[in-house]
C-alpha cells in the first residue's frame, strides 16, 4: 500500500496536468473553429452583398422598362399579359435580392425602441395560420417589458422564417415554443462565443420538437442557398435572412440541435433602456407635376441612367446626364 500510494503521489500531478492541457487544447480548437466560421460567414456575406447589388441594378432596368411598356395604351392584350409575367418574375427575383441584401447586412433598417413581447403577440395569430393543426404553438413571456432598438418588420420576418423552418422540421407534428427573457452576458460567455458581447441583452428563443439537424449540416445552416429540402421546396435563404437581420441589429444567434429531439434557436439583441415617445407623421402623397426644368442626372450604371432619363423626359424635363 505504501509503495502504491507513493507512486500515485508522484503520478497524480502529472496526470492532472496532462488532463488540464488536453482540455485547454480542446477549448482552443473549439474557439478557433468558431472564429473561422465567423470569418467564413463574413466573407460569404460580402460576396452575397456584391452579387445582390449588381443583380438589383439589372432588375431595376427590367422592372422599369416593363412598367413603361405596360403603361402604353396601344399595347395589345396578349403583349400586356406577357409584360405582366415579366414583372411578376422580376418581383420574385427582387424578393430574393432583398433577402441576400439582408443577409449581407446592406438592407436599410428603420429602428425604434419596441417591446419584443409585443412583436411576439402580434405575430401569434399569423403564426397559427401558417402552422399545421398538428403543431402546437406555446408562448412563454418574461415577467416584464423587454425593450430593444430594432426594425419591427425585420423581427417579424425573423419569427416567421424560424416558425416555417420549425414547421417543416416536424412533418409528423410536434410543439413549437417561443420564449422571451433577459440575459446579462459576462466576459466568460464571450470567451466561449466569439460573436457574443458583454452587457444586457434580450433573448428570443424558438424551440421545436422536430427531426433536428444532423451535426454535419449544423455549420452550414446559415449559408445562403444551403438547404436539405427537395428541389422546389425551399430557396435556402430563410435562415440566412435570419442571420443577417440579427447581425444587422448588433446581436447574434446560437443553435443547439439533437437529431430526433428538436432544435433551439436563441437570438440575443442589445437591451434598450426606455421607450421612445411615439411621433405622428403626416404623410402627404403629391402627384408628379412634371415640368420644363433641367435636371442633372448622376448615375454610374449606364442602363439605369438611361431608364431614369426616359422616365424624366416623359414628364417633360430636360435631362443632362453625368457618370459618377
Amino acid at each position: 500500500d505504501y509503495v502504491l500510494k507513493s507512486h500515485l503521489s508522484r503520478v497524480g500531478p502529472v496526470v492532472r496536468r496532462a488532463l488540464r492541457e488536453s482540455a485547454e487544447r480542446a477549448e482552443r480548437k473549439k474557439l478557433q473553429a468558431q472564429f473561422l466560421q465567423a470569418q467564413k460567414m463574413e466573407s460569404i456575406g460580402q460576396l452575397a452583398g456584391g452579387v445582390a447589388h449588381d443583380f438589383n441594378n439589372i432588375l431595376t432596368v427590367i422592372q422599369g422598362h416593363a412598367s413603361m411598356l405596360r403603361s402604353n395604351p396601344k399595347l395589345s392584350e396578349d403583349v400586356r399579359g406577357s409584360v405582366n409575367q415579366i414583372l411578376l418574375a422580376a418581383e420574385r427575383a427582387a424578393d430574393l435580392t432583398r433577402q441576400l441584401l439582408t443577409f449581407s447586412r446592406k438592407q436599410t433598417v428603420q429602428t425604434r425602441v419596441l417591446d419584443i413581447n409585443e412583436i411576439v403577440t402580434n405575430m401569434t395569430k399569423m403564426l397559427k395560420h401558417i402552422l399545421r393543426a398538428d403543431v402546437l404553438l406555446h408562448v412563454n413571456y418574461g415577467a416584464k417589458d423587454f425593450l430593444v432598438r430594432a426594425d419591427a418588420g425585420m423581427l417579424e420576418q425573423v419569427l416567421m422564417n424560424l416558425a416555417i423552418n420549425a414547421r417543416d422540421a416536424m412533418p409528423r407534428g410536434g410543439k413549437l415554443v417561443i420564449s422571451t427573457s433577459d440575459e446579462c452576458i459576462g466576459p466568460e460567455y464571450v470567451q466561449l462565443n466569439p460573436q457574443g458581447a458583454a452587457g444586457d441583452f434580450v433573448c428570443l428563443s424558438v424551440n421545436d420538437t422536430g427531426d433536428g439537424i444532423p451535426p454535419e449540416n449544423l455549420p452550414r445552416i446559415f449559408e445562403p442557398f444551403f438547404t436539405t429540402k427537395p428541389a422546389g421546396q425551399g430557396t435556402g435563404l430563410g435562415l440566412a435572412t435570419v442571420y443577417g437581420i440579427v447581425r444587422q441589429h448588433n446581436g447574434w444567434i446560437t443553435v443547439y440541435s439533437e437529431v430526433g429531439k428538436g432544435t433551439i434557436f436563441r437570438i440575443y439583441l442589445p437591451a434598450a433602456k426606455e421607450r421612445e415617445d411615439k411621433k405622428t407623421e403626416n404623410i402627404v402623397n403629391h402627384a408628379v407635376r412634371g415640368g420644363s426644368e433641367t435636371i442633372l442626372l448622376i448615375e454610374d450604371e449606364a442602363p439605369v441612367r438611361a431608364l431614369d432619363r426616359s422616365i424624366l423626359e416623359g414628364y417633360g424635363y430636360e435631362v443632362v446626364e453625368a457618370d459618377c
